[in-house]
């Protein structure tokens, strides 16, 4: 079948949340998707950041068929190998001593919203969280976005979620109030333009958790596993959270998220406070350890890291060569975004479609960047042929 006759029989039958691309995906292979029609792609959106390994990486894929042929679900009434291997791996490789496994990030999130309210006690259940933020799709994860355009249609949203200005601590600071109970942030924000937060805001948001008797949560769900150049974004920065989340990358492609925190908080979750039917899937999970031990080899994230020096240094030549479409680049590893000028901005979402047509993957975010996340396995010949690519869209731009 076509590209055009898959989307023909998709659009019959699925609720219009989408505005899908032209193409059916069909096969992919390390940084190339290929279509319907047979068209190759090359891929610097991974799934939004969570084929960090690439499409069907070889050892991935045979830990997901070993374990598929063995065991699929259980549920967590009972212990699994895969799941109990992927805590020790998370636990011994970051600041927590206790995991909590679900499906998404949003689901981690969720998670990771219930027990700040549990653990800070009765009239303390106020969230603050950052202008810009993206924390999922569900009522409470959306009321924790600090995006207004994600809560259209949606009021009134759960209680308990207050935003503060972008950059400056202060505005944290004079949203704390008795009923607080935790500040939510992601290290960069990626959905609303890659933003880096900087390590001495960061330290500000310590600094007022520890004065006020908050709780740190990093969302790291896009920043997290290795998308930066370390494990966890927040390793960069000098300040450690008291629960992160994550998802994305975990399981390269399978859903999977998790929620990690210390011993003494994760004590508030007790036996029926929470759970989640498929979290920690025995497959998911078998994916997971072998995604692990790959980026904790050695060499894995200095080689992020060289990659990302490269990309950042052609993305400002891009900026360079073309100062009326954009003016410089900001992110960190592999998590990159090129900033548009106003009339960069006004054609970003065209950009993209060119560049789609052109067979390369990249998306707008934030209405404001072109953001550029691809494997983390990326070669720098991929690297220059993406940016060959965007040389070509940008000189036929009228």
């Amino acid at each position: 079948m076509t590209n055009a006759e898959w989307a023909t029989r998709g659009n019959k039958v699925f609720i219009g949340t989408y505005s899908r691309f032209p193409a059916a995906m069909v096969k992919g292979s390390g940084c190339r998707l290929w279509d319907a029609d047979g068209k190759e792609y090359l891929d610097f959106l991974a799934g939004i950041a969570v084929c960090s390994l690439g499409h069907c990486h070889p050892a991935v894929t045979e830990a997901i068929c070993r374990q598929a042929g063995e065991l699929v679900h259980v549920s967590n009434l009972f212990h699994t190998p895969p799941q109990i291997r992927l805590a020790e791996l998370l636990v011994n490789n970051s600041f927590a001593d206790r995991v909590f496994m679900c499906n998404s990030g949003a689901e981690a999130n969720e998670a990771a919203i219930k027990l700040a309210r549990i653990h800070s006690g009765e009239g303390r259940y106020e969230i603050i969280s950052l202008a810009g933020s993206f924390h999922g799709r569900t009522l409470a994860t959306v009321a924790a976005t600090g995006q207004p355009r994600f809560h259209q249609g949606f009021e009134p949203l759960p209680q308990g979620f207050v935003h503060a200005e972008f950059g400056d601590p202060r505005t944290i600071e004079a949203l704390v109030s008795p009923k607080t109970c935790a500040i939510l942030c992601e290290p960069l924000q990626g959905e609303s333009g890659v933003r880096p937060l900087e390590p001495e805001y960061i330290r500000a948001i310590r600094d007022i958790c520890d004065r006020h008797g908050l709780l740190l949560i990093f969302d790291e769900v896009q920043t997290g596993l290795g998308r930066t150049g370390t494990l966890f974004a927040h390793e960069q920065l000098g300040v450690t959270p008291d629960i992160m989340t994550l998802a994305k990358a975990l399981g390269n492609g399978l859903p999977l998220g998790a929620m990690l925190t210390t011993e003494s908080i994760a004590a508030s979750l007790t036996v029926g406070t929470h759970a989640s039917t498929f979290g920690g899937n025995p497959v998911a999970t078998a994916a997971a350890v072998e995604v692990l031990t790959l980026m904790l080899a050695d060499g894995f994230m200095a080689s992020v890291r060289e990659k990302s020096a490269y990309f950042v240094d052609k993305l400002q030549g891009v900026a360079t060569r073309y100062p009326q479409w954009a003016t410089g680049v900001r992110g960190r590893g592999l998590l990159l975004g090129l900033m548009l000028t106003d009339k960069g901005i006004e054609r970003g979402a065209d950009i993209v479609q060119r560049m789609f047509e052109e067979g390369a993957l990249i998306n707008f975010a934030g209405n404001r960047v072109l953001r550029f996340v691809p494997p983390l396995i990326v070669g720098t010949a991929e690297i220059d042929a993406l940016i060959d690519k965007l040389c070509l869209v940008l000189d036929r731009l009228a």
